[in-house]
């Protein structure tokens, strides 16, 4: 009971998140839908394999050429999706079709080479790869097999690599986008990155102990489909937090079309540096929490490109620190004049998206805890008094 329990957690785990992120109604949603789509394939792969083990010997063998051809998508999609976090606005089979040709041809020839070996010939090496290939068709499977496992297993390496490189690549740029230190936080795409490779080394080592050896040892499954089930729901739940790392947007103004500048005695640079004082001061934008430069663009009337440009030259500071400097102006005066508010409503009403984010956004700007950032507050107000 217990062995079956853990060898369908997988399952329900990908049902779960499949289900959850494709129902998120969230903003920059579409990594999160083709996540949804991606937990389909664990979804369908821990079903193949509970099949093999629960057992049901009639069944599994019609499931052994999906299985594998499953298994050669799984990296390449799971890179498709750290695209689509990065570089890439939306899935397109025109430009991702590259990433996933060779899984398909050795999927199909393995699937070819299943179909003209003999039923009995088949299942006999299916259930024990130790049996000598009766016909050139087994044989053929024995070394297409090696080539899935190969190929795979280059795949893991190419696609944990790449992820890095992306995540390296971009991870400032979120900083240039969004407000919130929770939007723009990059360990969930790191820690994302790794759950794959922690799941793939598990599984890497079922395959090394043999399907004979985890067959008897009950033991042996629980630990690794454990491994399985807690990589699957840290991907599905980081997935569900994880925003683009580089958002894709046009740089337009919110009507489509480019700036243009009303005639006044400021340069366009000092003009559209009032402008955005002006919004943040008078009208507080700030306090939204899932303010992005996007957001703050079309407010004023200009375009993401304009906005950042202006603040990175007379600021030296990227959009989330700029914001976050009127944030911490709110904080600094509740701190004084309201110091009866649980944390959690300091964060609500300085526009932080989370206690966390509170926390997170002072230490990196004054190198002190919250607790001894609001001590010193309260102590520079008595000596001030």
């Amino acid at each position: 009971m217990i062995r079956t329990i853990f060898l369908l957690s997988p399952i329900f785990v990908s049902l779960f998140w499949s289900v959850s992120l494709m129902g998120s109604n969230k903003r920059y949603g579409t990594p999160r839908r083709f996540l949804a789509w991606f937990m389909l394939v664990p979804l369908f792969l821990f079903t193949s394999h509970f099949l093999f083990f629960a057992p049901y010997p009639d069944i599994f063998p019609y499931f052994e050429f999906p299985l594998a051809f499953a298994g050669l998508l799984v990296f390449p999609l799971y890179h498709i999706y750290f695209r689509l976090l990065t570089v890439d606005e939306k899935f397109s089979l025109k430009s991702h079709i590259w990433f996933l040709i060779i899984p398909v041809v050795i999927g199909l020839i393995y699937g070819i080479a299943i179909l003209i070996t003999p039923m009995n010939e088949f299942k006999a090496w299916l259930f024990d790869e130790t049996v000598l290939p009766a016909s050139l068709s087994v044989h053929f499977l024995q070394v297409m097999r090696k080539v899935i496992r190969l190929t795979v297993l280059i795949q893991l390496i190419v696609t944990v690599v790449s992820n890095s490189l992306l995540i390296n690549k971009y991870r400032d740029k979120a900083e240039q986008f969004y407000s919130n230190l929770n939007d723009t936080k990059h360990w969930n795409s790191i820690i994302l990155n790794y759950s794959i490779l922690v799941m793939s080394l598990a599984s890497f080592a079922a395959l090394a102990l043999g399907r004979p050896i985890l067959m008897q040892n009950d033991v042996l499954v629980l630990v690794i489909w454990s491994v399985f089930s807690i990589s699957l729901y840290l991907i599905g739940l980081l997935g569900m937090r994880q925003n683009p790392i580089n958002p894709a947007y046009d740089a337009v103004t919110s009507s489509g079309k480019p700036q243009r500048w009303v005639e006044t005695s400021l340069t366009p640079m000092e003009h559209l540096t009032d402008r955005i004082i002006a919004e943040l001061e008078v009208n507080k934008v700030y306090l939204n929490s899932e303010l992005s430069i996007v957001d703050f663009a079309k407010t004023i009337g200009s375009n993401r490109t304009y906005i950042s440009a202006v603040i990175n030259q007379n600021f030296n500071q990227n959009f989330c620190a700029f914001v976050n400097t009127f944030r911490f102006r709110e904080l600094e005066k509740n701190i004084v004049e309201n110091p009866e508010y649980s944390i959690e409503k300091m964060a609500e009403t300085c526009g932080f998206g989370s206690v966390n984010s509170m926390k997170r956004a002072v230490t990196i700007k004054t190198g002190l805890a919250f607790n001894d950032y609001r001590s010193q507050i309260f102590g520079e107000k008595q000596t001030s008094a």
